[in-house]
């Protein structure tokens, strides 16, 4: 739950606002490409295929339950997801073939992908973004949740990644950096503009600053809740606030 609050506002933007997709058609052959690399944090985007139209909101209550296809990584079976992952530093790399299979076709739909900051431990991931700037996939944006905890403790205590912006520039990437949960910040760097593509720089990296846990005051920060279940009680506290939180 921890990682899901965590990417909530990125999802809110790119669901309701930016990606072109389509419920009544979600193969369609025009529509944006959007993969979830740190897949342990699909509910929330079950919820936003739902919100969508992809499939009915009662079929959340049997997220990860026996028989489910709303499996606990998400997964290609449900429509409207892309490709299955869990495997972290696999969604990237995947994301950069989209990209690239695009430029290669003439196609003017658009990239998406998110990862965890912790992901990008996985040396796969910057072999992709050499070969995403070297190709010039300026129709790639990746989204960074950096949160600054990963499994066990801190990013920075696991393998540490600052100054991170200034690596990913050394990689070839348009980087932009800013407030993960500020939605004036997230609709200026999520926008694009697939008419005008012009594939004449490097892909497009967002370091959105984030908390783990956002909007749910015991779990804000909370290495725990990058795993555990709340209780009935603490479900009940944690919607409540949440819902307080909407209605402000």
């Amino acid at each position: 739950m921890g990682s899901a609050l965590s990417i909530a506002d990125i999802v809110a933007v790119l669901y309701a606002e930016v990606l072109r997709i389509d419920s009544g058609d979600p193969l369609w052959a025009e529509r944006d490409r959007f993969i979830l690399s740190k897949g342990h944090a699909c509910s929330i985007i079950y919820a936003a295929l739902a919100t969508r139209g992809f499939f009915p909101a009662e079929e959340l209550e049997t997220y990860a339950q026996p028989g489910s296809r709303l499996l606990a990584h998400i997964s290609h079976r449900v429509p409207g997801v892309e490709f299955s992952t869990g495997s972290l530093g696999h969604g990237l790399p995947f994301g950069v073939g989209k990209a690239n299979a695009a430029k290669l076709s003439a196609k003017r739909w658009h990239t998406f992908v998110v990862v965890g900051d912790g992901e990008m431990d996985e040396g796969s991931n910057w072999e992709a973004l050499l070969f995403a700037s070297h190709n010039k996939l300026s129709n790639l944006t990746l989204v960074i949740d950096a949160n600054n905890l990963q499994s066990l403790t801190t990013v920075e205590e696991t393998l540490a990644l600052e100054p991170l912006g200034d690596k990913l520039r050394a990689f070839g990437a348009e980087v932009f950096e800013g407030d993960g949960h500020d939605f004036e910040f997230l609709r200026s760097v999520l926008a694009v503009d697939a008419s005008s593509q012009s594939f004449n720089h490097g892909p497009r990296v967002v370091i959105a600053r984030t908390v783990k846990g956002r909007g749910v005051s015991f779990m804000e920060n909370s290495v725990a809740w990058h795993y555990r279940n709340p209780s009935p009680e603490q479900l009940r506290l944690a919607l409540s606030e949440l819902k307080e939180s909407a209605d402000a």
